[in-house]
């Protein structure tokens, strides 16, 4: 009676845990800064992302390293991003993007340029 007692209690706690699949970082070469100026505190960048299940639901952060500004906004339905409002940032500066999911906080830090980034640039 114990064993088939201890047998069920241990498959209702493997039946509650299950383990989560890690999302995987935003892929540099799929962001897109749209940049707006040619630099100083005038220029603009407004942030895209493609469709991707990963992000479904998200919370999407872009933050300016360089500036201590940035933008929230909740990832479409399909996964994708954007277009943002536009944040404060000028090519070269580092620029944080973080999609968070209930369970699961994953970010990449990109120096800017216009139009896709560098996947190769890293902060």
């Amino acid at each position: 009676m114990r064993r088939l007692v201890l047998l069920i209690g241990l498959a209702v706690v493997r039946g509650c845990i299950t383990p989560s699949i890690p999302i995987p970082p935003p892929d540099p070469a799929k962001m897109v800064f749209a940049v707006d100026g040619v630099g100083g505190s005038n220029s603009t960048a407004v942030f895209t992302y493609p469709p991707d299940v990963n992000y479904q639901e998200a919370l999407v952060f872009v933050f300016n390293r360089d500036r201590g500004t940035g933008v929230i906004q909740q990832a479409n339905d399909d996964g994708s991003v954007g277009p943002t409002p536009p944040i404060m940032a000028a090519i070269d500066e580092q620029i944080v993007v973080t999609f968070q999911r209930d369970d699961q906080t994953v970010s990449t830090c990109i120096r800017l340029r216009n139009g896709n980034q560098d996947p190769t640039n890293y902060c």
